[in-house]
């Protein structure tokens, strides 16, 4: 499966208030279902529905392209050398409420707001800093071989952290600073990656890991997201034990 969200900032009139989703940008006042959204709600992924246009500049009226998507699938043999992996998306609006005799439900919110910096300001641990932490178990460990954030404009950089606080990685953005693809100016266009020596970052059954996003809030931020993958191995290739 392939899932494609793209959004269209050429000639707009706020690029980056169009990357937010900002719902007065995209004229949209319902949900997906025709209810009226909460006054709230300024932005996210309810204002970003399939086929919406963001607001063009006074006069524009956009430039149009066709666009392809274009892949290659390879594969390898399977030998001693291919272990299966779990992957684990953890996300920092997430709360596991657990109550007796039920099972535990997660709350994810998938996106939140961040809002512009203000003395006092209940997320910030210092001046233009928003910080959002959240802790969950890991029903099943085993071996870390890859990891990476995922952060939208304004963000800072993402951690995590085992149990004992130890960090397991952390992934900072890269922000683009040209008008060449891939090296867009404002946007942030990769994040940095972790690949442990296999066998060198462990975590164990049921161990409680700490996810923790900063963003600047310097100014206010609709719709953004605070995600880490994990893949975990059971056991290491056979060339590594």
């Amino acid at each position: 499966m392939i899932n494609s969200h793209a959004i269209d900032t050429r000639d707009v009139a706020d690029r980056i208030g169009c990357a937010e989703c900002r719902c007065d940008l995209y004229n949209i006042t319902t949900d997906g279902d025709g209810k009226p959204l909460s006054p709230d709600y300024g932005g996210g992924l309810q204002c970003c529905p399939d086929g919406s246009q963001c607001k063009l500049k006074k006069g524009s009226v956009g430039p149009k392209r066709k666009l392809y998507l274009k892949y290659t699938v390879t594969w390898v043999e399977w030998d001693s050398s291919v272990v299966p992996v779990r992957v684990y998306v953890i996300d920092v609006t997430d709360k596991l409420n657990i109550s007796k005799g039920i099972s535990p439900k997660h709350t994810c919110q998938i996106e939140y707001d961040v809002k512009p910096w203000s003395k006092g300001h209940v997320n910030g641990s210092g001046k233009y800093l928003d910080v959002r932490r959240t802790k969950l178990p890991i029903p099943t460990g085993g071996y870390v071989i890859y990891g990476a954030g995922h952060l939208h404009i304004g963000g800072i950089g993402s951690t995590l952290y085992g149990q004992d606080k130890r960090v397991i990685c952390s992934s900072l953005p890269r922000y683009g600073t040209g008008n060449k693809v891939g090296n867009e100016k404002g946007y942030i266009v990769g994040m940095s990656t972790c690949y442990p020596q296999p066998g060198s970052v462990k975590i164990t059954d049921d161990e409680t890991l700490t996810l923790e996003i900063r963003y600047n809030n310097k100014k206010g931020h609709t719709g953004v997201m605070g995600l880490f993958y994990i893949l975990v191995a059971d056991k290491l290739p056979q060339h590594h034990v």
